[in-house]
């Protein structure tokens, strides 16, 4: 932007990491970060801190605004508005602005962009300063930690993908930058060589104490290697906090469906609760004559195979039991899926069973929900 002044950001803000109140200081934060194209808000309003050695994913669908955030902290797409800190030091705003190669940031993208008529060794090397023996034994050390010594000497065309990637992740830690932002790096490998990929990957970047941001579209990634997701929809985060509590207090219905398949129950709430066919569920807050959706996982509904006075009566976590017939089933490798329509409104509900369960469709069974694995959402007009 023209007339913006260039300012180079020093690698810490302060000795221990820590401001002159004694706080610790995120190595990465941004704030309020606005980007728009032709009117329309790409990036509305995001803020994000990370602190050194953690990983943050930022996941949501294509087109969400991930990677435009990501081109904002690297320096190469200006923000319209907002603010980004790097060890409490402004690098970016509006006034200010430090140059990309000034940033001390790592990037790692999709396309592992190695130099083609470069060896493994100067690839690896690009980014360094210091003296020629610096450099190699610098070299040395990560193409060692990632089990490429023998090809130091190589190009990239003899290497396999996956070698590739580790080359490319050995330059991205080279110059130990303080931060890492990584767009879709593993998408390029196949399903046998990317969880192998992505441990060494966070391994490595813990050991070298870099604050991660990671974007993808994929949850089980996000689940995999994240300290905290950043869940964003339409250029804004949703909702943001550790893996496990972004998956079990999803903030609405689209949350939830991100991470897993979904069974909806609609329903109508008086007096706090509403009325479904597997009995009562809570609704509190929700005030009454306001359409609810259930939302149910496949595999926290359950078939009740004792229902006809065979067997217990369900507990009151299970619910009332319902009566639905096989649709179809389908074997998926480790769990069966199975559709089933359901007798009180004709609606499909989608069940996973442990193991091998394929029943006959027009096979008539039980089904029970667990009432403490529901969101109750209300129906926004």
């Amino acid at each position: 932007m023209a007339g913006q002044a260039e300012l180079t950001v020093p690698e810490k803000a302060t000795d221990n990491g820590r401001d002159a109140a004694g706080a610790l200081v995120p190595r990465l934060e941004i704030r309020n970060l606005r980007r728009a194209f032709d009117g329309r808000a790409v990036v509305d309003d995001v803020s994000l801190r990370i602190m050194p050695g953690q990983v943050t994913c930022l996941l949501g669908p294509s087109g969400c605004g991930k990677s435009t955030t990501l081109r904002m902290i690297a320096g190469v797409e200006m923000q319209d508005s907002g603010e980004i800190h790097v060890d409490g030091r402004l690098i970016c705003d509006t006034v200010v602005r430090v140059p990309p190669e000034r940033r001390h940031i790592g990037l790692m993208f999709q396309d592992f962009a190695l130099f083609p008529h470069l060896s493994v060794a100067e690839n690896v090397a690009f980014g360094l300063k210091g003296s020629r023996a610096e450099k190699r034994a610098r070299v040395a050390q990560l193409l060692g930690e990632v089990g490429l010594s023998r090809f130091i000497d190589a190009y990239p065309h003899e290497l396999s993908g996956g070698e590739q990637q580790r080359v490319a992740l050995s330059r991205a830690l080279a110059p130990r930058p303080g931060i890492m932002l990584m767009d879709e790096p593993f998408s390029g490998l196949d399903n046998r060589l990317r969880d192998g990929i992505r441990d060494l990957t966070l391994d490595m970047l813990k050991k070298e104490g870099t604050a991660v941001l990671l974007v993808t579209h994929e949850p089980e990634e996000a689940m995999r290697m994240a300290d905290e997701i950043a869940l964003m929809r339409d250029g804004r985060i949703v909702q943001q906090g550790a893996p496990y509590n972004i998956y079990n207090a999803p903030v609405d219905k689209d949350a939830v469906s991100f991470f897993s398949d979904i069974n909806v129950i609609k329903g109508k709430v008086q007096g706090a609760l509403t009325d479904t066919p597997f009995g009562q569920f809570l609704a509190p807050g929700v005030p009454d004559g306001q359409e609810v959706e259930i939302v149910i996982r496949p595999q926290h509904l359950k078939i009740d195979f004792d229902r006809g006075g065979r067997g217990p009566d369900p507990t009151p976590q299970d619910g009332v039991p319902a009566r639905g017939v096989v649709e179809r089933a389908r074997f998926m490798g480790s769990e069966s899926l199975v559709e089933f329509r359901m007798d009180f409104d004709g609606s499909i509900l989608k069940v996973t069973v442990p193991n091998v369960f394929l029943p006959s469709p027009g096979k008539a069974l039980w089904l029970t929900i667990r009432r403490d694995r529901c969101f109750v959402f209300p129906v926004e007009d």
